[in-house]
């Protein structure tokens, strides 16, 4: 069993509503300042944008990517987590 951050145990027991971009794992000030630039600036953007590429992991993280320059480990935190709450509340 893989361990998990507090932000991501946090994020995943709680419900998404209000939470900015920047409560979502993986994602901090730099990265969610550039999501916001973008347009996404609530955690339920970025969630409908995994929706839309049909929770494909690789489309999902190469998309987060070209936002926001996410590094491999942070577009996995945010997948992950993003998976996880989809998992847990969907």
């Amino acid at each position: 069993m893989s361990s998990t951050s507090k932000k991501h145990q946090s994020f995943c027991s709680e419900p998404m509503k209000g939470k900015p971009v920047t409560a979502l794992p993986g994602i901090g000030p730099a990265r969610g300042s550039q999501l916001q630039s973008q347009g996404y600036h609530k955690a339920t953007d970025v969630f409908g944008k995994y929706l839309t590429v049909n929770e494909n992991r690789n489309e999902f993280q190469g998309w987060l990517k070209d936002q926001s320059g996410a590094n491999f480990k942070q577009q996995g935190d945010c997948y992950h987590a993003l998976r996880d709450w989809s998992d847990n509340n969907l």
